[in-house]
């Protein structure tokens, strides 16, 4: 009986050491790329320089890995997750702190798969999961106009603040195994070329998912591509709620057309909604420079998305019967409504319908209906920052009000117009917005461009 335990223990101890070696091998090993064997020596173009200058203003780079008052590319920017505070990392030419010693593999790995050129594996703030979509021929393009044509700066990385041991990274190898499609996107032959760029360019360039897509509870987003119902369904991200961007009536852009769509992306504004948040950024320093055909295969892409009746609910219909209530005589007796009238009918309406494509509704507006409330709390306490078309920035801008409003009257004023004009976002609780005033800093007042040079 001992000796039989014996082995039992023994043959139990031998598994979990081939397991461990195999996990430790799978781990650390460097994932395969199609550069690893270097292509014949040749001049780097012009026209390749300026296709991946082109192609880093559609993947946004400029957002994450410049700051305001620094050099391109450089990072340092501060990123919150669940987990603690990561930066920005140095994706400048430079051979000692930035990416000036990558090959072109090298880069590929960290592009794609996430996995920097020591090894070490890239936490999924970088939007890998989606770029794993690009082709060989952006990657190249990416590749030569960050070597060529960016400004080496000697800048060292900081370090990120995740405790040990929620800060090993080899976890991270098998989340990817999990949770990422390591393949190119494959178009569609049941769908035309512009369809198939839009897609190319949403899931993959774009990572427009990274927001709009929710989250698992170990962070994955829980679908990377239209093929899933939830991909681009709508997510809380660091104190804003990105709306669907599928066919919801409500809480998405389903009352939008593809015209409408493109005129968003290219100015910041339609008659729809005004960009404010993390989609001003966006805006700024990506959407208004992509050209207009790729911006009109977004748009198709988009629309192709159906939405979700039992999420999104019935369709939105404007109710003027609340109108009657913002008389002198009776909007005392509505809690917010008084507020409404003093701080918000002058710019976005008395009747809720805003000023075209100026200043955005709030009857039917995406944030006022949606169950999410913190794009309204949060916009509300510190304001939209400014959007800058053409290298203009707009005469005005959504005030924060965080210094002329309590918790309690932001929560009224708000539950006032998310149950106002047939909204259905719902009531908004005052220690909700406590929360975010105590986490959050107002919009810049100044305009914000990031340059790429």
């Amino acid at each position: 009986m001992t000796i039989s335990r014996s082995k039992k223990a023994v043959a139990i101890f031998l598994l979990c050491l081939v397991v461990a070696v195999g996990v430790a091998t799978f781990v650390k090993r460097t994932p395969p790329s199609p550069f690893d064997v270097p292509s014949p020596a040749g001049g780097t173009s012009g026209d390749l320089i300026r296709k991946g200058e082109y192609l880093a203003r559609l993947s946004d780079c400029v957002a994450c890995h410049s700051t305001p008052k620094g050099k391109p590319f450089s990072g340092g920017l501060e990123m919150a997750t669940p987990l603690g505070v990561i930066f920005a990392t140095n994706i400048t030419p430079d051979v000692e702190t930035g990416i000036g010693r990558y090959s072109l593999a090298d880069f590929d790995r960290a592009l794609r798969h996430g996995v920097a050129h020591d090894g070490r594996r890239l936490y999924p703030a970088m939007p890998y999961p989606s770029y794993a979509k690009l082709n060989d021929e952006d990657v190249q393009a990416l590749y030569a106009y960050f070597m060529h044509d960016v400004s080496a700066v000697n800048q060292k990385n900081k370090e990120s603040d995740i405790p040990w041991p929620l800060n090993m990274r080899w976890p991270l190898a098998l989340w990817n195994t999990v949770f990422t499609d390591s393949q190119p996107y494959q178009p569609q032959p049941s769908r035309d070329a512009l369809w198939n760029r839009g897609a190319y360019l949403v899931e993959g360039a774009g990572h427009c998912g990274s927001c709009h897509t929710p989250r698992g509870v170990a962070m994955n987003e829980k679908g990377l591509d239209g093929g899933h119902p939830l991909y681009l369904s709508g997510a809380l991200l660091d104190g804003w709620y990105a709306p669907s961007l599928r066919g919801d009536r409500n809480i998405g852009i389903g009352r939008w057309s593809e015209a409408e769509i493109v005129q968003f992306l290219k100015t910041g504004r339609n008659n729809h909604a005004v960009v404010f948040g993390s989609m001003a950024d966006a805006f700024n320093n990506s959407t208004q420079f992509m050209s207009n055909e790729d911006l009109s295969a977004i748009a198709r892409y988009l629309k192709s998305l159906p939405g979700d009746p039992k999420r999104d609910g019935d369709p939105w219909q404007y109710d003027a019967s609340t109108n009657a209530f913002l008389t002198a005589e009776r909007r005392l007796s509505i809690r917010g409504a008084q507020t409404f009238m003093a701080k918000c009918s002058a710019c976005h309406g008395a009747d809720g319908r805003g000023q075209g494509q100026w200043i955005p509704p709030l009857a039917g507006s995406a944030s006022s209906m949606a169950k999410e409330d913190a794009s309204s709390i949060n916009v509300t306490l510190n304001g939209s920052a400014r959007v800058v078309a053409d290298g203009v920035a707009d005469g005005y801008r959504m005030p924060p009000f965080r210094n002329q409003l309590s918790d309690a009257e932001i929560a009224d004023v708000l539950s006032f117009v998310r149950t106002a004009w047939g909204n259905k976002g719902g009531e908004v609780k005052s220690e909700d917005v406590k929360k975010l005033r105590d986490r959050t800093n107002p919009a810049s007042s100044n305009p914000i461009v990031l340059q790429m040079r």
